[in-house]
């Protein structure tokens, strides 16, 4: 893997990282990701996602600082959070520089060949956005039901988008569909708005299936209250649009 950034090129792959609160579970994931996107790519960049609660003890933001100090594939982007998931997601995709955008989470459950398999396909297909969708899945019947009854709602309110899992990534879409989006959520609902803005588009898309990893060293972040906000979002941009 080189870390040397060819000059006078355009990046043509950014691979967006959400690295909330990973702290150093983000170094062998953002590792393993960057030598995945040289293999795939001559200029890609690997975009980390430290935003941060002000006065919390998160460590993440100088995990991230330091690791895009030492090699200058990284791109760190750290600054006080103004919303959650959502609000770090656009704050990745507005930072990144690649002609193709792929967002993945850092806590490791999609299987990071999965952006191999994204990336090719939007590569060599005139999709505007390739996504995965979740079939086998190790994270409990919780996280299972939160999943199935929001893609039920989702597909009775928004009929003809054919999504089977609008929340699973990696996402990986081209620069021109990103830049003809409107993207406002900045909570868990801003996948939907992503696959609504799909829709709204009439761009093409295609998913495949992967096995969703189990969570290791920490707890969800999705709790319960989150089916309601994702039940509310959904009916609020129903009546919207």
């Amino acid at each position: 893997m080189t870390n040397q950034v060819p000059p006078n090129q355009d990046i043509e792959l950014s691979v967006i990282i959400l690295c909330y609160r990973a702290e150093e579970s983000i170094i062998d994931f953002a590792n393993r990701t960057a030598l995945l996107a040289s293999k795939i790519s001559d200029n890609y960049e690997i975009v980390l996602v430290g935003n941060y609660i002000e006065g919390s003890n998160d460590r993440t933001k100088d995990v991230v600082t330091k690791l895009a100090a030492e090699n200058p594939r990284y791109r760190a982007i750290c600054k006080p959070k103004q919303g959650m998931m959502g609000w770090d997601m656009k704050e990745g995709l507005n930072f990144a520089r690649g002609q193709y955008l792929c967002v993945i989470d850092g806590d490791g459950q999609f299987p990071l060949e999965s952006i191999e398999l994204c990336f090719n396909k939007i590569k060599n297909s005139n999709y505007q956005l390739v996504k995965t969708y979740r079939t086998t899945r190790n994270d409990g019947l919780y996280r299972k039901t939160i999943s199935m009854v929001y893609n039920l709602l989702f597909s009775v309110l928004f009929p003809g988008l054919n999504s089977r899992d609008v929340n699973s990534k990696p996402k990986i879409m081209t620069r021109q569909a990103y830049e003809a989006m409107i993207l406002n959520s900045e909570d868990w609902f801003i996948d939907a708005e992503i696959m609504l803005n799909i829709r709204k588009l009439k761009l093409p898309f295609y998913e495949f299936p992967v096995e969703f990893l189990e969570l290791e060293g920490r707890a969800s972040f999705v709790k319960f209250k989150a089916i309601f906000e994702f039940i509310r979002n959904l009916i609020v941009y129903r009546i919207k649009n």
